[in-house]
């Protein structure tokens, strides 16, 4: 889709005048050609005015917005006070009257009892009006809190959709800046870029704004509202209750444009899980930071990618800033399901300036632990494992010749109920893996157990980029743990299942982290390290679940019935502007919902609409076939991707309509393929001077549907390892895999024994010049014989894969089959010569 269009159509209407003025910009641009440097002047001026703007928009938009939830959180609290002080009159009132009843029953008749009762009953009587008109207050009330209470919910959700708009907001005009600078520099012949991004957008940083402490504040606020100022309470670490349940963890990975609308779609059923209420949100108080040890020959490495039985990862992990005293030396141990045992992480804490000896062997931490007994903090049994913990990995450290390897770094959101841990999500944004080995000869840390040259400064200025890899998506992490046969919610399901996220299984930090930056030292690389290079984004659905919308209700958002025309489906039915697009010029828009426009957006006839879909497809193959012979990819490999790609944009997996363009993201690898792929660059090709008859703005707006380099990205259904590299596909091998192979030549054995034994008594008890007897019993002889050599050469074949963990096809299409035909032939050999001889 052309930015022009896109920033038209997603755009919060009321907000309309502080986006960038990306259209008059083009105009400026247009307007001088050919440019001079008094245009170029006026340029940067009018540059610098719309950053001003955006970034002035920005900074009182996020105050106003903490300024408001900061006044309806006091709210919230005054209401909850007003509610509780009429609960308080209720319980005085009740417990009075019991205590009257029983003072007027002590040592008196129950005659006198009664008496009194019916004194009491006329006295209510005489005062019916007046305990009625009391009543009646109290009710209305009762019913005006709740009914604030539900106007609340609604402020709240319009709080919501602002700070989604507002991150919107952030994403389309940094994306605006940095494509019309991209066309200045094309069409002028100026180069702005260089400076813009090093001086301009240094000193108008609008687009590195944290939404992290508004979201957290929101989500205290949507959780007070909705429990009506009750919000659940409880140690955040606890697992509920439940004895029989099934554990699950599923990670994902988040565009960087979805990370805030994930959040607040999150926040909607889940608050964000604070340790100190009482503290008032640092963005150190997300920042989490692990360092990985392994050794030169990236044992512990391996074993994790492998997931081999009993596979260790050891990391120091401390959360904050450097500064902290506390660090948690963990080790993770992965266990196969066969075993019986679950995957477990273990952890005891250190002082940071113990780290050193404890590594080196020159500390232990017997007394530390001991002193946890005396204190009465820990039990007998719970030490002796903290220490059996601490001198295992110890113990490894130092005859395995463990080092610092690789850092982690990331700020991680959680969400969760307190004392509740059967839903717990979390969104970690901003990785970063960090070199802390000395493998190339340089001693990054120094001798010391971490290096010391930065800090939690992101994206680490200070180091070199050949020493770091940004991550250039969020990762959540949701884990669930359900009863037995209990399905996830619902709300998980549609989340999961959105156009937010997109599921990577198995993803580590730490792996990621050695393929990217030790490439030298690294064969075995994990499954999905060739595909990030894709665009993982995937089309928006209007009838998706996960929305952030606007009440319909609220005189506020009566504008804009939505927050934007792609995170929303109520949109104002009022048509808008629409540029005219070039021929060549894909529309992305028109390619995701390709079906509904041809026949209902464009309007056209059923025989139209069929003519204009067959034009695009050819098209569309057109273009393929272009970009596979740049890249010399061969045309049956691309038959295979049009196919499997034609055949996606009719049904889904339950047989449904489903419209994918090529850009669908659905159609990238399945990770147990071995496969070949388009080069990012394979695609490109210059269309800029493609349509001379056509008018200026249309040609120049061509580039607008490739990336930001300019190139067009194809995806396809294969992947091709980098050279040099194996890909690392998951395979599970169980005792019983093992188990079914030896069966297997057993059996065969055991046929073969048979035969042996058939042509054994046939030379045994056949003449010495019974010529017919000799070539029968040759036959079986031979079958035996070739059945006891292929089984042998099976069993071996089977064996090495297992062990080296090979995904391989382990069905054996033809060796019963050649086993039968030989069997019957030599039966009928003994036939067909005993029949000649009569």
């Amino acid at each position: 889709m052309k930015f022009g269009r896109r920033i038209k159509d997603s755009r919060y209407s009321e907000w309309a005048d502080q986006y960038i003025d990306y259209g008059g910009l083009k105009k400026q641009i247009k307007g001088n050609l050919p440019w001079s440097d008094t245009a170029e002047a006026k340029f940067i001026q009018s540059l610098k005015d719309e950053l001003a703007k955006c970034e002035k928009f920005q900074r009182e938009k996020s105050e106003e917005l903490m300024s408001k939830i900061t006044t309806l959180e006091s709210e919230v609290r005054g209401l909850v006070e007003k509610a509780g002080l009429q609960d308080d009159d209720d319980e005085d009132e009740v417990e009075e009257a019991d205590a009257d009843a029983e003072a007027d029953a002590d040592g008196r008749t129950p005659g006198d009892v009664e008496r009194r009762v019916d004194d009491l009953r006329d006295d209510d009587a005489g005062s019916d009006d007046d305990d009625d008109d009391d009543d009646a207050s109290s009710d209305i009330s009762v019913d005006a809190i709740e009914e604030r209470f539900r106007e609340l919910e609604e402020e709240v959700a319009v709080l919501v959709a602002d700070v989604h708009d507002l991150a919107l907001f952030t994403k389309l005009n940094f994306t605006g800046f940095i494509k019309i600078v991209k066309k200045h520099d094309k069409l002028t012949g100026f180069s702005l870029k260089p400076t813009f991004n090093k001086e301009f957008l240094e000193r108008h940083p609008f687009y590195r704004m944290n939404y992290d402490p508004l979201i957290v504040k929101l989500s205290k606020l949507f959780d007070l509202v909705r429990t009506r100022g009750h919000p659940v309470e409880g140690d955040s670490s606890a697992g509920g209750s439940q004895n029989a349940f099934v554990r699950s963890t599923t990670k994902y990975w988040v565009h960087d444009e979805n990370i805030v609308p994930l959040k607040l779609a999150i926040m909607k059923h889940l608050p964000v899980l604070v340790f100190d209420p009482n503290k008032e949100f640092s963005k150190a108080d997300s920042a989490i930071t692990s360092i990985y040890y392994d050794n030169e020959d990236l044992e512990l490495y391996l074993g994790r990618l492998e997931k081999t039985e009993g596979a260790e990862a050891i990391r120091m992990r401390w959360y904050g800033d450097v500064t902290g005293n506390t660090i948690f030396v963990e080790r993770k141990t992965h266990r196969e399901d066969w075993t019986g045992e679950k995957s477990v992480k273990e952890r005891f804490v250190i002082k940071e300036h113990l780290m050193n000896d404890f590594c080196a062997g020159h500390y232990t931490m017997d007394e530390e632990f001991d002193a946890l007994v005396k204190k009465g903090k820990k039990t007998e049994k719970e030490v002796e494992g903290m220490k059996q913990l601490a001198n295992e990995i110890q113990y490894a450290i130092i005859t395995r010749k463990l080092r610092p390897v690789m850092r982690t770094f990331y700020n991680r959101t959680a969400f969760q109920l307190p004392g509740n841990a059967s839903v717990r999500i979390s969104l970690d944004t901003e990785l970063t893996m960090v070199r802390e080995d000395n493998f190339d000869g340089n001693d990054r840390t120094h001798g010391n157990w971490r290096r010391t040259d930065f800090g939690i400064d992101h994206p680490f200025p200070s180091v070199k980029p050949s020493e770091k890899e940004l991550f250039p998506y969020g990762v959540l992490e949701v884990k669930l743990a359900t009863k037995v046969g209990e399905e996830p919610p619902q709300w998980i399901r549609d989340l999961i299942n959105s156009h937010l996220v997109e599921a990577v299984p198995k993803f580590s930090k730490f792996i990621h982290g050695c393929a990217s930056l030790l490439p030298e030292r690294v064969d075995l690389v994990p499954f999905w390290l060739p595909q990030m290079d894709q665009d993982i984004r995937k089309p928006v659905q209007a009838k998706s679940k996960v929305l952030i919308e606007r009440p319909h209700s609220n005189a506020h958002s009566s504008a804009s019935a939505a927050t934007s025309a792609i995170h929303s489906p109520g949109r104002s039915s009022e048509p808008s502007y629409h540029e005219p697009v070039s021929e060549g010029e894909d529309d992305e828009e028109y390619l995701v919902q390709a079906a509904r426009n041809e026949e209902e957006h464009l309007r056209l006839p059923p025989d139209a609409a069929a003519q204009a879909r067959e034009a695009r497809d050819f098209r569309e193959q057109k273009l393929r076939e272009e970009a596979a012979a740049q890249a010399g990819v061969s045309r049956s490999a691309i038959a295979a991707a049009s196919s499997s790609s034609t055949a996606a944009n009719h049904k889904d997996v339950n047989g449904n309509a489903k419209n994918k363009s090529l850009y669908d993201p659905s159609l990238r690898i399945d990770p147990l393929a071995s496969s070949d792929r388009f080069d990012k660059n394979s695609g490109s090709k210059n269309r800029t001077g493609a349509n001379h008859g056509e008018d200026s703005d249309d040609e120049d707006e061509a580039d607008e549907e490739d990336d930001e380099e300019g190139n067009r990205v194809i995806y396809v259904d294969q992947f091709r390892a980098p050279p040099g590299k194996r890909i690392a596909v998951p395979v599970r091998v169980e005792p019983k895999v093992v188990f079914a192979a030896e069966r297997t030549f057993l059996k065969w054995s055991h046929f073969a024994i048979l035969l042996g034994g058939v042509s054994i008594t046939l030379l045994n008890f056949i003449p010495p010049d019974d010529p017919v007897g000799m070539i029968s019993a040759s036959c079986f002889t031979i079958t035996a014989l070739l059945a006891i050599a292929y089984s042998g050469g099976m069993y071996a074949y089977r064996i090495t894969k297992l062990r080296n963990r090979i995904a391989v096809d382990y069905h054996d299409k033809y060796g019963p089959t050649v086993l039968c035909a030989a069997l019957v032939g030599s039966v009928l050999v003994n036939l067909v010569l005993r029949l000649r001889e009569l």
